[in-house]
């Protein structure tokens, strides 16, 4: 034991705890606190041992007089105050010194006299608050103090505008906000007591963010759960005319009494309007980690309907599904997707209305019959559960690649179907959960080293699809940084170097392709000759911008020549081959794709000079240019 003791006293000790900005500055000033310089005496004791503490709002009354008794100035009417409590946040306010130290030594209902110097009150150098207007600040004063209440404060404005006190706590963590519907029962006073909003026997109902309620009002509501019972304290600037309470300039301080009955929630799901899902019936478990948000087994029943006409109903599971629900897989591309988004966001057993804009409903989706082009629809739906996909923890290695190939084969339907996001969300999701497999020998490592190469490349196919080449390239990277001799990662590779103007780089991928293996050199001969065309194309293209540059005089402008019939032609014959094909998804299962299916170009997109630089010089030599240095 002593020698533990002596190595415990080598120790360094431990790091002192660093000090926030405002305990910096309240220690800087404590220093200035001399012998005598404030003096506390008590009038009345207090009750209980609490004293107000660090983030606590304290409300006093505080009347301060000349050493001869002479009453400066006062919060009480019979001192010919207004009868208005003060109230200050301790470490928020800003307040003089002796107020500073003397509030937390005080219990609620206390009153007590403090005396202070003038360099402890108003006198004091760099002091944060000024005094008022004729205030004898170079003189030792005495301030009577009335500790009223104090709480812990929940700080809604910055600027202390808004503080709020929690009397009774809520249910959960979700509190209102816009477009939120609340209900709540409200009343009002001012500061000094005087009611303004009578209680009623039926609570108030408002559109969180439709200004039906003062600012100050509805940012205290922000901050509540359902069922909580709380006072807001709010100051002048924040007490805007609403049609709650019309007239309220005049007052300096409201406060608000609220009981939170209910919020439905209301969520604009594309932030424009468009698309909206309002709660009806709460479900049950808490928002939203008990939801569907990941891709899940789902059973709902649902009602759809034209928005325009309510009593249109085009489809009711109840009616038209012999009373079944509509069971569906999420991240598959199965129900439209407006309708999928809104209910990942919904809780067992709760029903929602949802109003959907025709390109996240039907149009972009198999129509029913009786659902014109175009058409805004509203559907009611109800979650009745979800199954959450099996966790691959205790399963075998093959049961893990069983699974996984499922779910790779999902992901090759959507990138059949065109719908190239959800198809890589598909691979992502496999190659996330290989980062916790681990193969216990040879055979099971080069069966998994093939699976995550192939998804790597399901994934550079999918970006290319979606326009990013960049990103193509740099997912095709992680394959070759494993194997640098992959066929088919230097193939997709330097598709996308191609797509992205980069044709040096994918000369070098297709060549390299060739040297690697035999048999795929028709492919990688297919591929250079479609380069070979993509660069003359560039280049002729290129022409035609810089035609006329130099003939023109100093100062004037040569005009762009236009994209020639053919050309646009051409292009979009391109165009169509491409959307036709079904390209290289699953690039394990299937030869390397032909080029000529693989190869086509996306729309042109502008900052073509941008793309075809790494042929530059052969470009300006075609233009006979060599020896220009105005490029």
């Amino acid at each position: 034991m002593a020698h533990a003791d002596a190595d415990a006293g080598d120790l360094p000790p431990p790091p002192a705890k660093k000090k926030s900005p405002a305990e910096e500055e309240a220690e800087k000033r404590r220093k200035k606190l001399t012998p005598g310089s404030l003096m506390k005496g008590l009038i009345r004791s207090g009750a209980g041992d609490a004293t107000p503490a660090e983030g606590d709002q304290v409300v006093l009354h505080c009347t301060t007089r000349t050493m001869d008794g002479i009453i400066v100035n006062s919060t009480r009417r019979e001192h010919g105050g207004k009868g208005v409590p003060l109230r200050f946040v301790l470490g928020k306010s800003k307040m003089i010194l002796g107020f500073a130290e003397g509030f937390p030594t005080m219990l609620k209902g206390e009153i007590a006299m403090f005396k202070m110097k003038p360099q402890i009150h108003y006198a004091e150098d760099d002091c944060p608050v000024t005094a008022p207007h004729g205030f004898p600040k170079d003189d030792e004063l005495q301030f009577e103090i009335e500790m009223l209440d104090f709480f812990k404060a929940k700080i809604v404005a910055e600027d202390l505008g808004v503080v709020k006190k929690i009397v009774d706590e809520g249910l959960g963590w979700e509190t209102p906000r816009e477009p939120y519907e609340v209900t709540a029962r409200i009343t009002a006073t001012t500061a000094d007591g005087k009611v303004i909003l009578p209680s009623k026997e039926e609570p108030y109902f408002f559109t969180f963010g439709k200004s039906e309620v003062p600012k100050g009002l509805e940012m205290g509501i922000g901050t509540m759960a359902r069922k909580e019972k709380a006072i807001i304290y709010v100051s002048n600037a924040y007490l805007t005319n609403s049609s709650l309470m019309p007239q309220l300039e005049s007052l300096e301080e409201v406060h608000f009494e609220v009981a939170l009955v209910q919020f439905i929630q209301v969520r604009d799901m594309l932030g424009d309007g468009r698309l909206m899902k309002r709660r009806v019936v709460d479900g049950k478990g808490e928002f939203p980690i008990d939801c569907p948000l990941h891709d899940s087994l789902l059973r709902v029943h649902y009602k759809g309907m034209l928005l325009d006409e309510p009593k249109s109903i085009f489809y009711d599971t109840r009616v038209d599904n012999d009373g079944e629900p509509l069971e569906f897989c999420s991240g598959e591309g199965l129900v439209p997707e407006g309708f999928e988004m809104c209910v990942r966001l919904m809780l067992p057993g709760e029903k929602s209305v949802v109003t959907c804009p025709p390109d996240f409903a039907y149009d972009k989706f198999p129509r029913p019959a009786n659902v014109p082009e175009g058409a805004h629809v509203q559907w009611e739906i109800e979650l009745l559960g979800f199954e959450t996909p099996k966790d691959w923890t205790g399963l075998t290695f093959k049961e893990i690649m069983d699974d996984a190939e499922k779910i790779k084969n999902t992901g090759n339907r959507l990138f059949k179907e065109g719908k190239f996001e959800l198809a890589k969300a598909k691979y992502d999701k496999v190659l996330r959960e290989y980062n916790h497999v681990h193969p216990q020998d040879d055979d099971e490592g080069k069966i998994f080293a093939n699976s995550r190469s192939s998804l790597h490349l399901n994934v550079a196919a999918c970006y290319q699809k979606m326009g990013e080449y960049r990103k193509s390239i740099d997912t095709c990277n992680k394959v070759l940084d494993a194997n640098p001799v992959h066929v088919k990662a230097l193939y997709r590779r330097g598709m996308s170097y191609m797509l992205l103007g980069d044709f040096d780089d994918a000369k070098k991928d297709f060549e390299k392709m060739a040297t690697i293996d035999k048999s795929s050199e028709p492919d990688a001969a297919a591929a250079l000759l479609k380069l070979k065309q993509t660069i003359q194309e560039s280049e002729k293209k290129a022409r035609k911008q810089f035609k006329g540059l130099f003939d023109k005089k100093p100062g004037e402008i040569s005009e762009v020549a236009e994209e020639s019939e053919g050309n646009k032609n051409a292009r979009d014959a391109t165009g169509s081959g491409e959307a036709a094909s079904s390209a290289d998804t699953d690039v394990d299962a299937k030869a390397i794709p032909r080029a000529d299916s693989d190869l086509a170009f996306e729309e042109e997109r502008p900052g073509l000079l941008g793309r075809i630089w790494p042929s530059a010089r052969r470009i300006i030599s075609s233009l006979g240019l060599n020896r220009c240095t105005i490029l």
